[in-house]
């Protein structure tokens, strides 16, 4: 047996001193899932110029956040587990050279089953990378077909083995809601989950997203519609069976056993600035949202100029504060009346207070010393909720 290697740093899972995130997008894959929107290719040939433009994009931006010391680094795609041993070295000495980083960051990559190969995670292990997010999605063949996934149940299962052997700090991601998927089988994945013991489970509703070929599939009646009353009934399930064997429910989709919450996600949540590198790639630092082209080549083109090919947005106020509710109200941190008065004023609170009074009579927020939470019945209505707050 092999010793693991790469122990949790310090969880961040509150409030507390803002840090900077630093996000890394591969957009590659192997092929295409059903239900798939993000930004990818599945042509490979340019992959290693690619990662040549993502360091060239990562000296170029290095006084972006001013010197600001950054705790976690998270590789996103697309299929991070696609780059090489030498790809994803070129990119941590980048990042070394150019960043302040902390001494004990939590740097996450995310890697499908079918990568996952001894010599693979090896490869990963004697690198700086010290948490692996592994998209499962389900252990299920039917429902892998179904979303056209890379993997097969038995790659489901044994990565998660392999990789035990060498990271103590494991996040899965699975997917509820699945057309076909019984209630029975959604138990099943999650019985699977939980006696493989993994410290952070990662769970989605299945969501039809614009052109996609899931989307397409069930226009032309090759498969069945998502069930919304199916889906709600799979997250109660999910809460109660994570939460009855010692995970913590921090934020909506996302559930933890102490001390392993994702420092990069609750960051986020915490309205922390993080620089996106990488085609789609998004940033923020406070007052500015950036967005990189979604376009491989005419980011290969931009950067090889010495150009950001980006976007900007500057938020209003308002936006900051609708920010804040949808972000906070989906955490265990919840939305404090005392943050909404320091960061937005008076004006806000105010019409906080106001039109949380109804939400309240209906059972749908609960409210202690000033932290307004969702409750358990408004769980599955959260995005909903916070609306109903936001700044119009």
């Amino acid at each position: 047996m092999n010793t693991v290697a790469h122990k949790n740093p310090p969880p961040s899972e509150g409030p507390g001193e803002a840090f900077a995130s630093l996000y890394i997008h591969i957009p590659f894959c192997k092929q295409a899932c059903h239900y798939c929107d993000f930004h990818f290719s599945t042509s490979l040939k340019k992959k290693g110029q690619l990662v040549k433009m993502l360091c060239r994009e990562l000296e170029l931006r290095k006084n972006e956040l001013h010197d600001i010391q950054f705790e976690t680094i998270y590789f996103g795609g697309g299929t991070p587990s696609l780059l090489s041993a030498e790809e994803l070295q070129l990119i941590f000495n980048t990042i070394f050279k150019y960043y302040k980083i902390s001494e004990n960051p939590e740097i996450t990559l995310e890697a499908n089953p079918d990568d996952l190969s001894e010599e693979k995670i090896k490869m990963l292990a004697e690198s700086q990378v010290n948490r692996l997010s592994i998209g499962v999605q389900s252990f299920f063949e039917e429902d892998l077909k179904l979303m056209n996934r890379a993997h097969n149940a038995h790659e489901a299962l044994k990565s998660i083995k392999l990789a035990k052997n060498y990271f103590d700090n494991i996040s899965i991601d699975l997917i509820y809601g699945v057309p076909g998927m019984s209630d029975k089988r959604w138990k099943d994945n999650l019985k699977i989950a939980l006696d493989l013991e993994i410290p952070h489970i990662s769970s989605y509703a299945l969501t039809i997203e614009p052109n996609t070929a899931l989307e397409k599939f069930i226009e032309k009646g090759k498969v069945k519609a998502v069930d919304d009353a199916m889906a709600r009934k799979h997250f109660e399930v999910l809460v109660e069976k994570l939460i009855a064997n010692g995970f913590e429910h921090y934020e909506f989709s996302n559930f933890g056993k102490p001390g392993y919450f994702s420092r990069n996600n609750t960051a986020y949540w915490l309205g922390n600035p993080y620089l996106g590198i990488g085609p789609a790639a998004h940033s923020f630092d406070g007052d500015f949202r950036k967005w990189n082209v979604s376009n491989n080549a005419l980011y290969n083109s931009a950067i090889a100029e010495n150009k950001i090919p980006q976007q900007t947005e500057k938020l209003s106020t308002a936006d900051k504060y609708n920010e804040y509710i949808m972000t906070r109200l989906r955490t265990k941190f919840g939305a404090n009346t005392k943050e909404i008065d320091q960061k937005f004023g008076a004006e806000f609170q105010d019409y906080f207070f106001k039109n949380t009074i109804l939400l309240l009579a209906e059972g749908l927020l609960e409210e202690k010393d000033g932290i307004f939470h969702i409750t358990a019945k408004g769980k599955f209505l959260s995005d909903g909720i916070a609306a109903d707050l936001f700044y119009l």
